[in-house]
């Protein structure tokens, strides 16, 4: 018999079209283990555990469960909260007073640091308790893994969402030439990079890609968009929200306090607008941006089936591994073969993968720094699930004019 007490799983940061997958994989998990007797859940993660905002998630019905696989967004709700030292001891005599043994957190960065920081107290007050980190993020940004849930599915997204931009863009293109694709990402350009995956044949859109990878060079853009207009079918253009000029500035982000979070993170986006208006000015064609927001996360019918089953595994590794006596671990994805494909779990530090981030490597990135490289396709595409719709592709053969003009 191992440890005995209760278990807790919060959920925090952005959600995802996922990430209640994971939830379902901790629930079923937590149910096979005899040293686990309650099976709590946390609302709004650490935020609403503070105010012993605590459900029993035993309490829900199989099915219930069973379809947190394939419900987006967070469904024990979540939070952007940053702990102080007294709420790091108000936390432990809440896990005291419940028993908790086992404290899973559903997130990133910033929760793989919060998971561990509770750790280190619970060890250092002599409280026995297990502490894992179960990744999380659309970001793809987590370090000491291949990819993280939540990545696949909005990447499905995107290629969705710009292979039919694309499609309108060529349609538009002698009245709207220029159409512009905005992202998420902050420092990392995994979602923006997806995009790609919209091409069926070499020369679909889009066009260009621009990762915050590469610092951002107008007059270098501005070129780009010229070269490309020049085949004349117009122009389709994916840009990450964080694009970042050669002094490592935002080109585009609020400077308003309220639009900054609880870890400093200022609010991005505007950067197809931004860009739209500078290639109106500079070259007098129409331009026009879409921007799907925060929704290209948790879209449901965008899920891939790859990505719910990876954050379902990695869930319920995370009890397992806690039941084994692993403490202050983050569970990692592990790409065991491209072709074909195949992934497991592995361990990596709470403290490692908290103090560190995964951008897009060079050697996916164009040597121009206006696209990807077939690498990057390789890598991405198993990620997304299902194969993406094939669409018609019309002769439009035309016929001899009889009426010169």
């Amino acid at each position: 018999m191992g440890l005995e007490g209760n278990l807790i799983v919060g959920q925090s940061g952005g959600p995802t079209a996922v990430i209640n997958a994971s939830l379902a994989g901790v629930i079923e998990e937590a149910k096979k283990h005899s040293e686990i007797k309650e099976i709590y859940g946390a609302i709004h993660g650490v935020e609403g555990l503070l105010q012993e905002e605590i459900v029993d998630l035993r309490s829900e019905s199989d099915e219930a469960v069973s379809l947190l696989r394939n419900t987006p967004a967070s469904a024990l709700l979540t939070c952007r909260r940053k702990l102080t030292e007294d709420d790091y001891e108000h936390l432990l005599s809440i896990f005291r007073a419940h028993n908790i043994r086992y404290f899973l957190y559903i997130g990133g960065n910033d929760s793989a640091d919060t998971t561990h920081k509770v750790g280190i107290l619970a060890q250092e007050s002599g409280y026995e308790m297990r502490v894992m980190g179960v990744p999380k993020t659309v970001d793809n940004d987590l370090a000491y893994m291949d990819h993280t849930p939540g990545f696949g599915s909005v990447a499905r997204f995107n290629a969705l969402a710009m292979r039919d931009a694309g499609l309108d863009s060529i349609a538009m293109s002698t009245s709207t030439p220029i159409k512009i694709v905005e992202t998420m990402g902050r420092n990392a350009g995994w979602i923006t990079a997806s995009t790609a995956l919209a091409r069926e044949k070499p020369g679909d859109p889009p066009d260009l890609i621009y990762l915050p990878e590469r610092p951002f060079d107008h007059d270098r853009f501005l070129s780009d968009v010229k070269k490309v207009l020049e085949r004349g079918r117009g122009c389709t253009i994916a840009v990450c929200e964080g694009l970042r000029d050669a002094e490592g500035n935002p080109v585009v982000a609020s400077k308003s306090e309220i639009d900054t979070d609880a870890f400093g993170h200022r609010q991005l986006g505007g950067i197809g607008d931004y860009l739209a208006r500078f290639l109106m000015s500079n070259l007098n064609l129409k331009a026009r941006a879409d921007k799907a927001g925060t929704i290209q996360r948790v879209c449901g019918f965008a899920q891939s089936s790859v990505d719910a089953a990876e954050a379902y595994m990695a869930g319920a590794a995370a009890v397992r591994h806690a039941c084994e006596g692993t403490t202050a671990q983050m569970v990692t994805l592990v790409r065991v073969s491209n072709d074909p494909y195949k992934c497991e779990t592995g361990l990596a530090p709470l403290s490692a993968v908290a103090n560190a981030e995964r951008v897009v490597p060079d050697e996916f990135i164009s040597d121009e720094g206006n696209d990807v490289t077939p690498a990057f396709i390789d890598y991405a595409l198993p990620l997304i699930g299902d194969p993406m719709p094939s669409y018609a592709r019309l002769k439009l053969e035309r016929i001899p004019k009889l009426l010169q003009t």
